[in-house]
């Protein structure tokens, strides 16, 4: 068994994927890394191997919750759908799947616009410059899942504060995430208590009437999913929004490309999804239940596996030139949204809100361009997803 190497393995830097992710993929596709706490684990840096370990029910997640998972910081935060195998994955993602469908998130689509529209109305009244992430790049996607959710809008600086318990790494201590994540499990609980009291026409209220009518999930189970959803449901569409905007500013042939063809915007969200590498490091491990031949290696049964989405999405075998942004770029066939089981339950709204996002600020802020400079951006810390917590922005007045 090779030592393990520390990871990550380097500090994230802006957008930058760390090179030596290209030089495991040639080299040495499955390699033993050690996380800052858990257990050492196999990495798996190719696109094939990463799609066999997200979708084979040879490796599993729930196997966490008796594991010493390897993660980015202390405290084991597991449970819910994220650390569940089907059957009772299946059971819980059956119930809000169908909110999420293509037909039923395209119908978010004119309310997406409308929010999108006023968020930029302000903008344009203040003038210009603007922080892009406080102005439009959170609210938009916030907005949007209180209103699917049934969650008060009013009440966003708290969630939006106790989400951050879901993704620090050194941000919060560890006590702060304890605390936090329990003021988000109190304040879903107790909504989900006025709900039951006056049902609306949301998915809270479903999820309530699976628990109450069907008993297909329990309190807590409904609670979790529902605080899950509240979080995932903004918070990576609340990043990559000023991750796309800051790769364009610094892309202005692929951007100049994209005005002249704004059609052109979905494909061009799929290739910004693949480009980006949004998480600093691979996390959520799943667990061997059998001996597997991958990579060229035999991974026992009882040892973890860690994806990296990231370098998966730079494989020289699946993707041309896979370094170079390419907007235009066709058949792209990334993971940027996970694979298998655990697929991103809200990759089309997200698509959608991306694509909306994007569209608004380029149409409505002719000229876009960074208020200062590329420098002048504020980068997160202490994360597990990177992107700007401050993006000045500019653009031509009327």
């Amino acid at each position: 068994m090779p030592e393990p190497r520390p990871y990550p393995f380097s500090a994230a830097e802006r957008l930058n994927l760390d090179p030596f992710y290209a030089r495991l993929r040639a080299q040495e596709p499955m390699s033993r890394v050690k996380l800052p706490y858990g257990e050492a684990a196999w990495l798996a840096t190719r696109y094939e191997d990463a799609k066999v370990v997200l979708a084979d029910p040879r490796f599993s997640r729930a196997a966490v919750l008796e594991k010493d998972e390897p993660r980015m910081r202390p405290g084991i935060t597991g449970g819910g759908i994220l650390s569940m195998d089907p059957p009772d994955h299946t059971r819980l993602r059956r119930l809000v799947a169908k909110a999420f469908t293509q037909r039923r998130v395209e119908r978010l689509r004119p309310r997406t616009q409308e929010i999108a529209d006023g968020l930029v109305d302000r903008m344009i009244e203040h003038g210009s410059p603007a922080d892009l992430v406080e102005e439009f790049a959170l609210p938009l996607p916030i907005t949007v899942i209180c209103e699917l959710l049934g969650v008060p809008y009013e009440d966003r600086d708290d969630f939006r504060e106790w989400s951050d318990a879901f993704l620090s790494t050194t941000k919060l201590t560890p006590e702060q995430v304890v605390d936090y994540m329990d003021r988000m499990f109190g304040y879903m609980a107790g909504l989900i208590a006025k709900r039951r009291v006056d049902p609306q026409d949301d998915l809270m209220s479903a999820l309530i009437e699976a628990r109450d009518e069907h008993d297909k999930l329990t309190e807590q189970e409904m609670v979790q999913l529902a605080a899950g959803i509240l979080v995932a449901g903004h918070e990576t569409t609340a990043t990559q929004i000023p991750n796309f905007v800051y790769v364009l500013l610094t892309h202005p042939d692929q951007l100049e490309g994209l005005l002249a063809d704004l059609d052109g915007l979905p494909r061009a969200v799929e290739e910004l999804t693949r480009y980006v590498p949004l998480g600093v490091a691979a996390v959520f491990a799943r667990y061997a239940v059998e001996d597997v031949e991958l990579g060229g290696v035999t991974v026992r049964a009882g040892e973890p596996v860690l994806v990296s989405a990231s370098s998966a999405n730079r494989d020289e075998a699946v993707f041309d030139d896979p370094d170079r942004l390419d907007l235009t770029r066709e058949n792209n066939a990334h993971i940027g949204f996970g694979h298998g089981p655990h697929h991103c339950l809200g990759a089309q709204l997200a698509r959608l809100e991306l694509q909306v996002g994007l569209r608004t600020l380029l149409t409505r802020l002719p000229g876009l361009r960074f208020a200062g400079g590329e420098d002048d951006v504020v980068w997160k810390e202490g994360m597990l997803v990177r992107g700007p917590s401050k993006l000045e922005v500019a653009w031509q007045s009327e």
